[in-house]
C-alpha cells in the first residue's frame, strides 16, 4: 500500500491517518523511532508479517517486565565514526554506550526464555526473535566507551588528566586566596563594587568602583555602561591567570587525545553499530505500535477475505465514537440484517444526512490503514480485514476557486484518478455518489461508475441518496444494500447500520427537528405525494417485516433453547439411571459373595464333621437341609435382583420412548429374527438371532452369542448420532471445540457453556476453547467463576496472545 500515487497520499489527508500515526509515535522510547514511525506509510507486502510482529510484542507488554528506557539519538553520531581523525564529544560517546546498553536490555526481553510466547518453542522462534538474535552483540562498544567516560558524560582522570586537573585546582586555589585578601582587607573592601570575584574571558577580575582605578595596580578589561564599575586583573594574579590558561589548554588536548582514539576505535566497529542501531530503531517502532494497541484497548483484526467491522468506534472520536457493525462476508453482523445475503464486493449506504454514513466509510478506512500499518483496531473480538492494494477515498467537499473546480467538478476528477490507480485489491470508498450536479444524470454517471468497480472486482463502500442506487442493490451479483437506522419517534439517528436493507433520507424530518417552519415542511409533503411514488413507504414497510423477523427469530431461538434444555435433562436422568444400575450390580454381587462366604463355611464345617466321624441320619438330613437352604437363598436373591432390574427397565423403556418421540419404547413381544434388541439389565445393544423351543431368544453380543428370556429383550430404537447443542442457532450441532459467547448476557453465556459441558462430557471431549471477548470484562468473570466451580473442570486458563489473549479461555476437562 506504500504507493506513491497522488490518490493513496489524498486518502491518508482525508482520513487523517497522519494525526492518527502521530498519537501512535508519541509511545516511542526514541525520536528517531517516532519520526519513523510518522514517515512509514501502510504496507501491502509484508503487511501479515509486520502485524504479527507487532501482536507478539504486545503479548510481551501486557506480561509486564519490559524494559521502558528512552533511547538517545545516535543517527547522526554514527557517519562521523567513519572520518579519520575525527573525535566525537564525551556527551555524544555517552549516548552510543547508553544507545547500546539500553538496546541490549530491549533484545533481553526479547530472547528471555520465560518471556518466549509457546509457539516461538516449536517454530524454532518466534519472528521477534529471529529478528534479535541476528543483531550484532556490541556490548564491548559500550564496556569501551564506559572505560574512557563516566555516566555524567565527563571522561575519567588518566594519570596524564589526573596530575592536569590537580594543577588546575592549585592555581585555582591561589586566586581564590588573591581575591579574598582584597574582599577582607579593611582599606580595600569598600574600592569594590561587588564582594564577590568575577572572570572576564576565563581571567579573574576585580570589580572596583570607578574612582578607585588608580589604588590598584593591573590590567583593565572592561568597563560598565554606566561607567560606574571597572574590571581590573590584579597585577598579583596576572601569571597565575596565565598558568591557568596554559593548563586548561593542556588538558583540552588530552581530552581531545582520549577521544579521538576512542573515537578510532569504535570506528573500526561503525558497520556493527550500524546494524544494531537500525535494528533497535526498527523493534522500537514495532514497540510504539504495540504500546498504542495495548493502551487503547484494541483487537489485531484476523485475516479474511471480506470486510467485516464488530463494534468499530473511530479512533480519532475518543469517547464520542459510536460503535457501529459492518459485515460483507454474508454472515449476520452485530447490529441484525433482514435476511441472509451473499457476500458482497460492494456495499450501497443510504439513509439520513447526520446518520453516521460517512463516519462508517471513514472508519472502515482507517481501519484498513490501521490494519496495514500493524495497529490493533479499537473493536470486538471477530473484526477481520483484508490486506488491501489501496485505499482510495472522495469525501467531502474539494471546491476550489483558485483551480476553477466546482464540488462537482473536484468529485469526478478524484474519481477519475481513482478508477486509474485501483486495482482488484482495492478498497474504495465514495461518498455521496453522483451528488453536485442534476439528479438523473448525476444517478447515471454514478451508476456506470459503480459498474466498474463490479467489473474490476474491487471492494466499494458507498454512500448516497439517489433512490435508483437503492435498487441497484437488489439488482446486481455481489452488491449489497445497507442502512443508517433513524428513529422516526425521536427523529434522530441511532448510528446503526442494517445490512440488506437500504434506508430513507429522512429530509423532511431532519428538516423539521432543524428548525424549518411546520407549514413549509406540510407543504414539501404536499409536493413529494403529487410528484413521487412513495418509496419512503415501501421501506418503512420492509424495516417492520424486518422487525418482525426479528421478533420470530428470537423467539425460535428461544424456544429451541428450552428444548435443548428439556434434552439436556432427559440425558442426565438417563445416565442417572445408567449409574443406579450400575451401582445395584455392585451391591447384588457384593451380597451374593457375602452369602457365598457364609455357605461356604457352613459347608467346610459340615464336611470336617463326616470326616471326624461316621455318617449319620442327622449329618445327611443336615447336608440336605444346607443345600435346601442355600437354594431358597439363591432364588431369594434372584427374584430381588429380577424385580429391580425390572423396574429399572421400566423406567429406561419410558426415558427412551420420551427421547426418541414414543419410537424407542416398542411394546415388548413382536420380536422378529434379525431384529435389532437391547438384550438383559444392561441393554446391551444386540441383533436376534433364533427363537428357541423354550421361547428364549438367542442373541448376538457382538462376537458373543447368549440366550435371553423374551421379556429381558426390547426392541431397539434407531440408530441416531447422539448431539448436544450449544449454539444460539435453532437446529442440534456436536459438542464443539471452540465455544462463541460473544453478543450474551452473562446468564445466557453460562447456559450455553454448562450446556457445552455436559455435552463435551458425554462425547468425550477433553478440551475446548471459550470465546468470550475482553469488552468490560463481564463475560470473563462469569465464565471464569462457573469453570472454578463445576466439578469436572481440570483447569483453565488464557490463550496465548496470538489466539486470542485474554479474551479466550481454554478448558480442560477431568478424564
Amino acid at each position: 500500500m506504500n504507493k506513491s500515487g497522488s490518490c493513496m497520499e489524498k486518502t491518508l489527508a482525508l482520513l487523517e491517518f497522519g494525526r492518527l500515526i502521530e498519537t501512535v509515535a508519541a509511545y516511542a522510547l526514541s525520536a528517531e523511532a517516532a519520526r519513523r514511525v510518522i514517515a512509514e506509510r501502510p504496507l501491502a507486502g509484508g503487511a501479515a508479517e509486520h502485524k504479527a510482529l507487532v501482536a507478539e510484542l504486545y503479548g510481551l507488554l501486557a506480561g509486564g517486565d519490559f524494559p521502558e528506557r528512552e533511547l538517545p539519538e545516535i543517527g547522526e553520531i554514527l557517519p562521523r565514526l567513519a572520518v579519520e581523525g575525527a573525535a566525537i564529544e564525551a556527551d555524544e560517546a555517552l549516548a552510543l554506550a547508553l544507545f547500546v546498553e539500553r538496546g541490549g536490555e530491549l533484545l533481553g526481553a526479547i530472547l528471555k526464555e520465560d518471556a518466549r510466547p509457546p509457539s516461538a518453542e516449536k517454530t524454532g522462534g518466534s519472528g521477534l526473535e529471529r529478528i534479535a538474535g541476528a543483531l550484532p552483540d556490541c556490548s564491548a562498544c559500550a564496556a569501551l566507551i564506559f572505560a574512557v567516560i563516566d555516566r555524567e558524560g565527563a571522561v575519567k582522570d588518566t594519570p596524564a588528566v589526573k596530575k592536569i586537573r590537580g594543577r588546575l585546582r592549585e592555581l585555582k586555589s591561589d586566586l581564590d586566596r588573591i581575591a579574598a585578601r582584597y574582599q577582607n582587607g579593611e582599606e580595600t573592601r569598600r574600592m569594590l563594587q561587588s564582594s564577590l570575584p568575577s572572570q572576564r574571558d576565563g581571567r579573574l577580575v576585580l570589580a572596583l568602583k570607578a574612582n578607585f582605578r588608580g589604588r590598584v595596580r593591573g590590567i583593565v578589561h572592561e568597563v560598565s555602561a554606566t561607567g560606574q564599575t571597572v574590571f581590573v586583573e590584579p597585577e598579583e594574579s596576572v601569571e597565575t591567570n596565565n598558568q591557568l590558561r596554559l593548563e586548561e589548554a593542556k588538558l583540552s588536548a588530552e581530552l581531545r587525545k582520549l577521544l579521538r582514539d576512542l573515537t578510532a576505535a569504535l570506528g573500526a566497529r561503525r558497520e556493527e553499530l550500524a546494524a544494531f542501531h537500525e535494528g533497535i530503531i526498527r523493534l522500537e517502532t514495532l514497540r510504539a505500535r504495540a504500546r498504542y494497541s495495548l493502551e487503547t484497548g484494541g483487537v489485531f483484526a484476523r485475516d479474511a477475505a471480506h470486510l467485516i467491522l464488530k463494534q468499530a468506534r473511530h479512533p480519532l472520536l475518543g469517547k464520542d465514537a459510536v460503535p457501529i457493525d459492518l459485515d460483507l462476508s454474508g454472515g449476520e453482523n452485530g447490529a441484525g440484517r433482514t435476511a441472509e445475503y451473499s457476500a458482497a464486493r460492494m456495499v450501497i449506504i443510504t439513509g439520513p444526512n447526520t446518520g453516521g454514513k460517512t463516519v462508517a466509510l471513514k472508519t472502515a478506512g482507517l481501519f484498513a490503514l490501521m490494519n496495514q500499518a500493524g495497529l490493533a483496531v479499537p473493536a470486538a473480538e471477530g473484526t477481520a480485514l483484508p490486506f488491501f492494494s489501496g485505499v482510495y477515498t472522495d469525501i467531502g467537499d474539494e471546491q476550489s476557486i483558485a483551480q476553477n473546480l466546482s464540488t462537482f467538478s473536484a468529485h469526478l476528477r478524484n474519481i477519475g484518478n481513482i478508477i486509474d490507480e485501483a486495482d482488484e485489491n482495492a478498497l474504495v470508498l465514495l461518498d455521496e455518489l453522483g451528488a453536485g450536479t442534476d439528479p438523473e444524470e448525476g444517478s447515471a454517471i454514478a451508476l456506470a461508475v459503480l459498474d466498474h468497480f463490479i467489473e474490476k472486482q474491487s471492494c466499494v463502500l458507498v454512500t448516497t441518496h439517489h433512490g435508483i442506487l437503492k435498487n441497484y442493490g437488489y439488482s446486481r451479483q455481489g452488491v449489497e444494500n445497507a442502512s443508517v437506522e433513524f428513529d422516526g419517534r425521536t427523529l434522530s439517528p441511532t448510528y446503526r447500520i442494517i445490512m440488506g436493507l437500504p434506508g430513507e433520507s429522512c429530509a423532511l424530518d431532519i428538516a423539521l427537528r432543524n428548525g424549518l417552519r411546520e407549514d413549509i415542511v406540510a407543504r414539501a409533503r404536499g409536493y413529494l405525494d403529487d410528484e413521487r411514488f412513495d418509496v419512503s413507504a415501501l421501506i418503512a414497510g420492509l424495516k417492520e417485516k424486518h422487525r418482525e423477523l426479528d421478533s420470530a427469530s428470537r423467539a425460535a431461538r428461544e424456544a429451541g433453547q428450552k428444548l435443548r434444555e428439556e434434552k439436556r435433562r432427559a440425558d442426565l436422568k438417563e445416565l442417572r439411571l445408567k449409574q443406579k444400575e450400575f451401582l445395584l450390580k455392585q451391591e447384588g454381587a457384593g451380597e451374593f459373595r457375602r452369602f457365598l462366604e457364609a455357605g461356604r463355611k457352613r459347608l467346610e464345617n459340615l464336611v470336617r464333621e463326616i470326616r471326624e466321624g461316621e455318617m449319620s441320619r442327622e449329618k445327611t438330613l443336615g447336608v440336605k437341609e444346607f443345600l435346601r437352604e442355600l437354594e431358597e437363598g439363591a432364588a431369594s436373591m434372584e427374584r430381588t435382583l429380577d424385580a429391580e432390574a425390572a423396574a429399572l427397565r421400566g423406567a429406561e423403556a419410558a426415558l427412551e420412548e420420551s427421547a426418541a418421540g414414543g419410537n424407542a419404547g416398542a411394546p415388548r413381544g413382536g420380536i422378529a429374527a434379525g431384529a435389532e434388541v437391547l438384550a438383559g439389565p444392561s441393554r446391551r445393544r444386540g441383533r436376534a438371532l433364533r427363537r428357541e423351543k423354550d421361547g428364549a431368544w438367542i442373541v448376538e453380543l457382538g462376537s458373543v452369542r447368549m440366550s435371553f428370556a423374551e421379556e429381558d429383550l426390547v426392541p431397539a430404537p434407531p440408530v441416531k448420532k447422539q448431539t448436544v447443542s450449544v449454539s444460539a442457532d435453532i437446529g442440534p450441532v456436536r459438542a464443539l471445540n471452540e465455544q462463541r459467547l460473544i453478543g450474551m448476557r452473562a446468564g445466557e453465556a453460562v447456559d450455553a457453556l454448562r450446556s457445552q459441558l455436559d455435552a463435551a462430557l458425554l462425547t468425550g471431549l477433553g478440551a475446548f476453547a471459550v470465546i468470550h471477548g475482553k469488552g468490560d470484562g463481564v463475560l470473563q468473570r462469569a465464565v471464569h467463576e462457573f469453570l472454578e466451580s463445576h466439578p469436572a473442570v481440570a483447569d483453565y486458563h488464557f490463550a496465548r496472545p496470538e489466539l486470542g489473549g485474554a479474551g479466550r479461555t481454554e478448558v480442560i476437562l477431568k478424564s
